[in-house]
């Protein structure tokens, strides 16, 4: 069995809510997908979708760090609400954490989101999935402060020395996904620094298609495709690839490995 720690079924890029997805993703192996929050329009759609599939989806709650602009605090206080109300149902606390790709603006209110949110996380006993892009210092920056944090750098894209600094401050797990399948990619050379014992599965639907699915719309079954690279560039079997990394994703988000 797979599980894919990251995707975003329930997005409108999926017909029927995504349930058409979900199906093909458990025909293809994956036996459980982990939906996190993206902002305020997202939390009905996936709360909808894991509603028709409780057994194979789990669910993270967050605000993620693009979605921090100018009313960043009245919409962190209705994500904090919704979690508040319902925190038994969800496994983590995501997507959070910093992104500069597109925008310098909010970086100062990125990093105050993202402290609030993981002490959300360590207050509640859960892991984080952090989203970082272009902002590996600011998001180290915040997360010295919690060096007993548990989570995820997810869709991880960096050097061996990112590995490195991660470690310094946190002992992360790193997600994969098919950002690795691509043939100008370095981070096939950098999964042995990131060993399997710290390795996670994820698609990041509807981004981020492996080879051979390049330029489509991604969806969860197709970690299949980046599962079998990553066995291929470590030397190990498929079986060890899907195995350890189910039994990681298992470890952290305390859900079923059956």
């Amino acid at each position: 069995m797979i599980i894919d720690t990251h995707t975003h079924l329930y997005l409108p890029e999926f017909s029927e809510g995504g349930a058409n997805a979900v199906r093909r993703a458990i025909d293809a192996g994956v036996g459980h997908m982990i939906f996190p929050n993206v902002d305020l329009t997202t939390i009905a759609p996936m709360r909808g979708l894991h509603a028709r599939f409780p057994q194979e989806t789990s669910m993270a709650m967050g605000l993620h760090p693009t979605e921090i602009k100018e009313d960043w605090r009245d919409a962190l206080s209705e994500v904090k609400a919704e979690f508040d109300a319902n925190r038994s149902d969800y496994v983590a606390i995501g997507e959070i954490g910093i992104d500069l790709y597109w925008d310098k603006t909010y970086c100062e209110q990125q990093m105050i989101a993202l402290e609030q949110q993981v002490q959300w996380a360590v207050d509640a006993g859960l892991p984080v999935i952090i989203h970082c892009r272009e902002g590996l210092d600011q998001t180290l920056e915040v997360l010295q402060a919690f060096p007993s944090a548990r989570g995820v750098m997810h869709s991880f894209g960096g050097t061996a020395d990112d590995v490195e600094a991660v470690r310094r401050v946190v002992d992360f797990y790193f997600g994969i996904n098919g950002i690795v399948t691509f043939k100008n990619s370095q981070l096939r050379n950098v999964l042995p620094a990131i060993g399997l014992e710290r390795l996670l599965l994820e698609t990041d639907s509807p981004y981020l298609a492996p080879v051979p699915h390049r330029g489509k719309r991604n969806e969860s079954a197709y970690i299949v495709n980046t599962a079998a690279h990553i066995a291929q560039s470590l030397g190990l079997s498929d079986s060890m690839i899907a195995s350890g990394t189910t039994a990681n994703a298992s470890s952290l988000f305390g859900i079923s490995a059956d």
